[in-house]
Order: structure tokens, then C-alpha cells, then sequence
């Protein structure tokens, strides 16, 4: 992630109203927000948008937000993409699928704005963090190869 670039939000649910009302409660923050309807095509936009936060909704057509979840958090290339998975689903087993799939955290139907805004703030800065690491290390990878070497 480059640090001068917008924070990229995807939301995927099949509920247009809920995309309106997800897009209405996130207005104030700094972000690119992109869309997907079902499973498979929150998948392609995963893998095109590149988001650094996705909203999921757990009961999407296609493929379920814990089928989603599971690839986005298996995939090497994709797996620090931070994954909130909202959802009507608050019973406790659901909550330990969303857990097992890789969910960073989970937030239930109704979704109230300052709890949304305050949960997407702190898994993008948790995202910013977790990239700064991963950039250091490979920093500290690269100069130990370098003394190997030289």
C-alpha cells in the first residue's frame, strides 16, 4: 500500500439499501468505497480493487461471507486485506465460523453508524500498521541478504 493513496473500503452485500446505508455512514471518512453483490464477484474485486478494509455481509449469493472470508485470509497475496464481517447472524456459532474463516472482527445487524466508523477506523489503522511491518521486514530481509552476499 502506498502511504499517499486513499484508504480503499470494499462493501459486499446483496442488499442494495444496505450498500446505501453502509455508503451514507462512512460519507465522512477519507476513503475510496467500491461494491460487490454476491460472493464471486466480491472475490474479483478483492483481487482488482485491492482494498485494504472489506465489509462483508455473511449471507451473500454465489459464495457466503465465510467462504470469502476464507480465501481472501488463505491467499498469500491477499491475506492482510482486514475482513468485517456484518451480519444479521448473532448466534454463537456463527460467530466461531466468522472467527475460524479469518475474520478480523464482526459486527451485528443493525449496524449503528459510530460503531461502524469507529471498527472501519481501527482496522485501517490496524491495516496501516500491519504494512509497516511487513515493509520492514523485508527491508531487514533484503540488507541481511545484502551481508550475505557482500
Amino acid at each position: 500500500m502506498e502511504s499517499n493513496r486513499l484508504n480503499r473500503i470494499l462493501v459486499a452485500d446483496d442488499n442494495q439499501a444496505n450498500c446505501e446505508l453502509m455508503e451514507a455512514f462512512l460519507s465522512d471518512l477519507d476513503c475510496e468505497l467500491e461494491f460487490a453483490r454476491d460472493g464471486r464477484e466480491t472475490m474479483d474485486k478483492v483481487r482488482e480493487f485491492r482494498p485494504d478494509l472489506v465489509l462483508l455481509d455473511v449471507m451473500m449469493p454465489k459464495l457466503s461471507g465465510f467462504e470469502v472470508c476464507q480465501q481472501i485470509k488463505s491467499d498469500p497475496e491477499l491475506r492482510t486485506t482486514m475482513v468485517l464481517m456484518v451480519t444479521a447472524l448473532n448466534e454463537l456459532g456463527d460467530i466461531e465460523r466468522a472467527v475460524d474463516a479469518g475474520t478480523n472482527d464482526f459486527l451485528s445487524k443493525p449496524v449503528q453508524k459510530i460503531e461502524l466508523v469507529k471498527r472501519v477506523e481501527n482496522l485501517l489503522a490496524l491495516k496501516g500498521v500491519t504494512d509497516e511491518n511487513e515493509r520492514l521486514r523485508q527491508y531487514i530481509q533484503r540488507m541481511e541478504e545484502q551481508a550475505r552476499v557482500g
